[in-house]
């Protein structure tokens, strides 16, 4: 088991509530140093085609001001390629996009693309990007990450977390298989999608996963508590799970 479970906090929504108004508050930046200070492990944002949530100068703000690693995650283009080189974050996830999605709606599909996925991952690496394949916790497609070179998954929990309670052991269960089969195959194991203070208990606990990457919840949740308490929680109830 790795001991310590780190914990990203993605900033998107902090940009969302800024940009529904415009101007410059709520700031991302801001949000993602106060995360630092709340015990996040690093911080993940999304650099989407329409720029819907985080801006290109967010992501220029945040490469001068973090000292946490920064996980861009990014569609598989040559635009956001592009970028990702000139910026070098400390990691970048590839995720499936679509405009008319209000949300990632399931992982990308690792099998089909991997003619478009090979030498992408191959120049990030190159690069010295931590490259990780947002991917259903499925067999077929931590086999087809490993095929195309990424050295981790991040599997999609979203099945899980919304599911109703008579469907959610099956769920966990599809993500304890993968998680398994991605240390037997040699991939570092990541989660998120969806996960909120009632369903982070059972992904923390499988000892494979080493990292979660949580965001929508935990800004809706500083509404009402603060970020520093909402990311307190959600860290104390990780290392609950855990056994730390």
């Amino acid at each position: 088991m790795t001991d310590k479970l780190r914990l990203g906090v993605n900033i998107d929504h902090v940009a969302t509530i800024r940009n529904a108004r415009g101007g410059v508050h709520p700031d991302p930046v801001r949000a993602a140093l106060a995360a630092a200070e709340a015990g996040a492990d690093g911080i993940t944002a999304h650099l989407r085609e329409d720029r819907r949530h985080i801006s290109d100068d967010d992501i220029d703000r945040l490469m001068d001001s973090l000292s946490l690693p920064l996980n861009l995650e990014m569609a598989a283009t040559p635009e956001m390629l592009e970028i990702a080189l000139r910026h070098r974050p400390h990691a970048a996830c590839i995720v499936p996009e679509r405009r008319e999605e209000r949300t990632t709606e399931g992982g990308l599909d690792a099998v089909r693309g991997r003619d478009t996925l090979c030498p992408l991952v191959g120049a990030l690496a190159e690069a010295g990007v931590r490259v990780s394949l947002f991917v259903e916790p499925d067999p077929a497609q931590l086999d087809a990450a490993k095929a195309v070179g990424a050295p981790v998954v991040e599997l999609h929990t979203g099945a899980y977390c919304d599911a109703a309670a008579l469907r959610r052991p099956h769920e966990l269960q599809r993500i304890i298989a993968a998680a398994a089969h991605a240390e037997a195959i040699g991939l570092e194991c990541h989660a998120g999608h969806g996960l909120t203070y009632d369903t982070v208990g059972p992904i923390a606990a499988i000892p494979t996963v080493v990292e979660l990457n949580i965001g929508h919840f935990l800004i809706g949740e500083a509404i009402f508590v603060g970020l520093d308490a909402s990311i307190r929680r959600m860290r104390a109830l990780m290392d609950q799970a855990r056994g730390r």
